[in-house]
Formats: C-alpha cells, sequence, structure tokens
C-alpha cells in the first residue's frame, strides 16, 4: 500500500490551523517537563473550559447529569477527566489514554557529594535510555522538596535564560581510546550519570573559624558546603530535605521547530506528552453532550511498567470510574463491570518513525513515516508479540471507518523488525476489562532520547483522529457484539 505525505494536502486554512495548534503544543512542552507539572497545566486549562474535580467541596452527593465535565487527580501525577454522555453509561464510553512521564534522570535520595574540587547530584536513570546521550548537554532541575513540616518547595532550574544550567562531563577524546573500545551500553554506566553542580568552595572567614559552635561551618568538602549555603539561603532547604524530594534532571531549553521548512518539532519529552496534549484538545473540543460519555486518562509510570499508585495497573481509574457511575445512580459492581467491558479505547502513544541513516532496524512496508499522518499500531510487545495487545480486526475497521467518515489522515506500522526488540504501551491493562483497544498516535524520531523530533502534521491529524473517535456513538459496533 503507497505510503502518502499528507502536506500536500492541506489547504491553506487547515494549514493556519495547523500552525495555531503547533506553537500551542510547545508551549505545553515547555510548561510541563514533569509529570506534576504536566498535570498541573492541563487541571489549569480544564478548568477553564468548565471542568470539575470530582472531589471538590460541595460535590460529595451532588447529581451529575448528561454534559456534564469532571475530573479527579492521582497524587499530582495522573488525571482522569469524563465529559459525559447523553447514552446509559453502561453502554460504554470512548477513552483515550496516554502517560505524561518520559525518560530522565532522578536525583537519589542521599546525592549530594564532593569529588576533585566538583559538588555532584547522584543520579538514578528513569526508564529505557542510552545513557550516552546524556552527556556534555545543558541539563535542568525540575521537581519538589518536601520538607518535615509538610511544606513544599517547588523547584526549576535552568529554563529561564539568566539561570544557570548543569551538566554530565565525559572524558576527552585525547583520553578515550580504551572507553571507545567499550560497548554502546558500556560507554557511560549508570552511577557515572552524576550531575556537576558546583566548583567554588565556600569561604571560611575568620570569625567564623574562632567559633566554636555546633553550627559553624566545617571545612570538610568546601564546595559541597558552598551549595547547601545557596540551597538554604535561595530555597530554605536542608541537605536532609533531599530524603522526601522528588528532583528530575531533564534536558535544558524550549521546543524549538525544526527544519528550514518548520516541519518539525524538535523537544523533549513527546514521548508522550504528544498524545498527552493532543489528547487533552480532543477533550477540550468536545462540545455539548456527547452520546458516548468521552473519558481521558493522562498517567504516570508507563515507562517503567506502568506500576506504583499513578500508574495504569493502579485502581485510581477503576475507583473513579466506580464513582462516575455511582453519581449516575449505576452503582453497583456489575454495573461497573458492564461499563467498562462495552468501552473502547485509543491507547494513545507514540511509535517509532522511520530514519533512513539505520534502515535496517525497519520493516519499509509497515514502519511509520514523518507526515504521513497518525500511526495506528494493531499490537505492539516484542518479538512473538509478548507483552502486546492486538486489537481485534473489526474494531480496526470499525476506526478505519470513522477516521474515512471525517477525513482523518493514517497510517498503520510495528515497531521495527520482528527479532530486534519491540515496545510497550498501556493498552494491555485497559484490554484486560474486555474493552476493545487500540495503540495510536504519533511517529517519532530519537525516541527517548534527550531531544525528539515529531512531525507537525502527525500531530495535528493525531487530535484530529481522537476527536472524531470521542464524538462517534459507537453504535455500528456495539450492534455487532
Amino acid at each position: 500500500m503507497e505510503k502518502k505525505n499528507i502536506w500536500e494536502t492541506y489547504e491553506e486554512e487547515s494549514l493556519k490551523e495547523l500552525e495555531r495548534f503547533s506553537q500551542e503544543y510547545m508551549e505545553f512542552l515547555d510548561e510541563g517537563k514533569t509529570e506534576r507539572e504536566c498535570i498541573d497545566t492541563i487541571v489549569n486549562r480544564i478548568e477553564k473550559a468548565g471542568y470539575k474535580e470530582m472531589d471538590a467541596p460541595g460535590r460529595a452527593g451532588e447529581p451529575v447529569k448528561p454534559g456534564d465535565k469532571l475530573y479527579r487527580v492521582c497524587m499530582n501525577k495522573s488525571i482522569v477527566m469524563f465529559h459525559v454522555g447523553s447514552m446509559p453509561i453502561t453502554e460504554g464510553m470512548n477513552i483515550l489514554g496516554a502517560h505524561v512521564d518520559s525518560p530522565r534522570l532522578d536525583v537519589k535520595q542521599d546525592p549530594l557529594y564532593e569529588d576533585g574540587g566538583f559538588a555532584y547530584l547522584d543520579t538514578h536513570y528513569y526508564g529505557g535510555v542510552k545513557k550516552y546521550q546524556w552527556v556534555t548537554l545543558p541539563l535542568a532541575l525540575h521537581g519538589v522538596v518536601v520538607k518535615k513540616d509538610g511544606m513544599t518547595v517547588e523547584f526549576q532550574v535552568g529554563e529561564k535564560d539568566d539561570d544557570p544550567v548543569f551538566f554530565i562531563s565525559d572524558l576527552l577524546i585525547h583520553l578515550a581510546s580504551e572507553q571507545m573500545e567499550k560497548k554502546a551500553s558500556k560507554v557511560i554506566e549508570g552511577e557515572a550519570l552524576d550531575l556537576i553542580v558546583g566548583n567554588r568552595p565556600l569561604k571560611i572567614e575568620a570569625a567564623d573559624e574562632a567559633d566554636t559552635s555546633e553550627e559553624k561551618p566545617e571545612k570538610k568538602d568546601p564546595v559541597k558546603q558552598g551549595i547547601l549555603k545557596i540551597l538554604k539561603e535561595d530555597y530554605d532547604i536542608e541537605e536532609e530535605d533531599f530524603l522526601s524530594a522528588e528532583l528530575e534532571v531533564v534536558p535544558a531549553g524550549r521546543a524549538r521547530e525544526a527544519g528550514f521548512d518548520r516541519s518539525m518539532i524538535l523537544a523533549y519529552g513527546q514521548d508522550d506528552r504528544v498524545c498527552a496534549f493532543a489528547s487533552l484538545k480532543a477533550m477540550l473540543e468536545l462540545s455539548g453532550v456527547p452520546e458516548r460519555t468521552a473519558c481521558c486518562i493522562l498517567t504516570d509510570k508507563e515507562e517503567i511498567g506502568s506500576v506504583g499508585a499513578t500508574g495504569m495497573r493502579s485502581r485510581f481509574f477503576e475507583n473513579a470510574a466506580a464513582e462516575l457511575l455511582t453519581a449516575l445512580g449505576e452503582g453497583s459492581e456489575l454495573a461497573l463491570r458492564r461499563t467498562l467491558a462495552a468501552s473502547m479505547m485509543l491507547s494513545s502513544d507514540v511509535s517509532s518513525a522511520f530514519d533512513p541513516s539505520y534502515a535496517g532496524s525497519f520493516d519499509k512496508k509497515n514502519v511509520a513515516y514523518l507526515g504521513n499522518g497518525m500511526v495506528l499500531n494493531k499490537f505492539t510487545g516484542s518479538r512473538g508479540k509478548s507483552g502486546s495487545n492486538d486489537a481485534n480486526a473489526e474494531y480496526l475497521a470499525y476506526i478505519r471507518r470513522i477516521f474515512g467518515e471525517e477525513s482523518v489522515h493514517f497510517q498503520t506500522a510495528e515497531l521495527g523488525k520482528v527479532d530486534l526488540g519491540g515496545g510497550g504501551t498501556i493498552a494491555y491493562i485497559l484490554a484486560l476489562y474486555g474493552m476493545q483497544v487500540i495503540d495510536s498516535g504519533v511517529a517519532v524520531l530519537n525516541m527517548h532520547a534527550p531531544w525528539e523530533a515529531t512531525s507537525k502534521a502527525d500531530i495535528y491529524e493525531t487530535k484530529r483522529g481522537y476527536a472524531a473517535f470521542l464524538a462517534h456513538n459507537g453504535m455500528a459496533e456495539r450492534n455487532k457484539r
């Protein structure tokens, strides 16, 4: 089947809308470089659009009616949104599900140390990364430090023009002959990914030298002491406060247009914030009272297996759905099971884009190409489809029909050659409820690298595909069950 570059299909008005959408997307990426920042940004946007928090004071026991827009947040890292439809919810929901976590480096709980005249923060990488890609880059620190008294200090250093940045060193090429003989997985090892945060020692004044109190500055590790002094003065943070901190090391810098033609976006964290943003926009564009209840799940921890209280494996989504059903007068366990089984989902996650420089890693007939539209992956998993959700042919035909009616440009793909590897999404977790699920999203070049590339046209078409899916009543598919 012929692959078609969709840029040639756009009229002038569509191109203007695409560019407006792309600019808003880049702003979203800059505002949310961590899962916490993403959720904060999303809540601000949806509340302006009329969404109400399910747990808000005064909402308990309040009836829910068609057209209501509700949301619930889990630990500031995951969110579920509902736009209530006119059809009985037990006939199923139309669900979009993406994740807002991305590969990065996490600061350890006892991280600060000095060696060789440098102050370092010890890190632990998160998700699947090529460790050698993270050295010699300008890096930023984002996150929160929660003190013993419960006070939260929000932390973001390295993004403003006048902010300092941080970095991880690498061995100079003149001395790297032994290093260059190592396998790529060993060139930079995990324990070598320590962040350089300072080099200037704290000057001990004469008056301090004579001070015999327990609080006098220590001569030991003067560079580390200098960093602690800055943290205390600027953020009121003590060294022990790292014990209850969540600090993430991410590439410093804003999302940028890429290419002379500005057709692409180069930015950190597009896996999977690109699908999260497209899903969010599709939900916000849904107006009035839809026929089927629309739902959007934006979750955490996908990059490490969807584990924990904020990952898709938790009961967070199921509990929120149960509360919605109760508010709609369908508060039984059986009603919840029927609702989830009758639901349909687009598991909104990225796919690998064809890279001509590494053509041997792809099946050219079954790979996504930048600029060819939204991607449908019938299955993901690895090698013999291990860990995969394998969508039914009937459901794939249903999605094709919807996209055909709305002229959504899409392509189908697999993630690389069969024996080379593969990947996973949250699709198989939602499929456990018996609902129809297929992976769908945006092709990404440089996936899991500090800077990932996408096509503006693909992101725009993905948003259009999500919007078409949410607005459909599902009748044709449901009648065939």
